[in-house]
């Protein structure tokens, strides 16, 4: 593979480490940050709880003052009113207290009602703190439980990080952008090897989804910088270090080996003594056939009733 692949590759594996390793973090740290978002959300509603509480109790307190206002100003027009001279002005003053009265009554009842609502928010507010403390506490526990395990997590965290910051910036711009945008959508899994399932066939797939892959992919990965990405998943490919040319690639014309043949001797009569041992079944049959073969009259030699009888006859 070229420079821009070989960097790909690095960047990935370092990627997919500092990934591993957040995973351990996040996973031994997943009930700190439950108790911690119960911890925040029971903060914020307190917090709203209490504004509301103040508002009303500054609401409340105005009605008071208004009402102890109003209570001054008919104990002020009831003086005047014993100090009228006439009927009529009497008549006026007496008419003032009553519409007076009336407006104290209502606001005496807004005023009786805004306290009813601090008295049933103040309640709220001792209950959601008393919740809030609970959960304050526990999350200290769990902290104090799990605080040298997150630790060391995050230790191995911060190890890996500059190995894949150097490893990413080492990576060209193009490779970059379609690295990102790969992890971004297969959440971190941007690469991806090839495999051949069959040794014996030049066939290629994606390992990541399995699709088929074009014969000469392999090639082209090999022998060119290019990024190569996966027609179906989109993956960036890259070869894995399991499958080299040799493994990967199929040799036109390659056959197996061909066995020696085995060396067969001559004997007399145009036959091989190993094809005839071969066609014995034991030790004897091998010497019984080979004294029926010493006792056989050679070709052209006349047997005994032949050398007696005379010619012609």
């Amino acid at each position: 593979m070229g420079p821009t692949n070989l960097a790909l590759v690095k960047l990935f594996r370092a990627d997919q480490e500092l990934r591993a390793a957040q995973e351990n973090y996040d996973t031994a740290a997943r009930s700190v940050r439950l108790l911690e978002r119960r911890v925040a959300d029971l903060s914020g509603k307190l917090s709203a709880l209490q504004l509301a509480l103040r508002e009303q109790q500054s609401k409340a307190g105005n009605m008071e003052l208004d009402l102890k206002t109003r209570d001054e100003h008919i104990d002020k027009l009831r003086t005047q009113q014993q100090q009228a001279k006439t009927n009529k002005e009497y008549q006026v003053f007496l008419t003032e207290i009553n519409t007076e009265k009336v407006d104290r009554n209502k606001i005496e009842e807004d005023t009786i009602k805004a306290m009813e609502v601090v008295e049933r928010t103040q309640g709220e507010v001792k209950v959601l703190q008393g919740q809030l403390d609970e959960e304050q506490k526990k999350l200290t526990e769990v902290k104090s439980q799990l605080g040298g395990r997150l630790l060391e997590l995050q230790t191995e965290i911060d190890r890996l990080r500059p190995a894949r910051d150097e490893a990413y910036e080492a990576v060209p711009p193009k490779g970059k952008a379609a690295f990102d945008r790969m992890a971004e959508r297969h959440d971190g899994e941007a690469m991806s090897p090839l495999e051949k399932p069959d040794r014996r066939r030049e066939e290629y797939v994606c390992g990541a989804c399995q699709m088929s892959l074009v014969v000469d992919i392999y090639n082209r990965l090999h022998s060119r910088d290019e990024l190569v990405a996966c027609t179906s998943c989109g993956r960036l490919l890259f070869i894995p270090e399991d499958l080299p040319p040799d493994v990967a690639v199929h040799k036109a014309g390659a056959s197996a080996p061909k066995q020696p043949r085995a060396k067969r001797e001559p004997r007399a009569g145009g036959k091989s003594v190993g094809a005839a041992v071969n066609r014995q079944s034991s030790a004897e049959d091998v010497v019984n056939s080979v004294t029926i073969e010493d006792d056989a009259p050679a070709a052209g030699t006349p047997t005994q009733e032949t050398a007696d009888t005379p010619p012609g006859t």
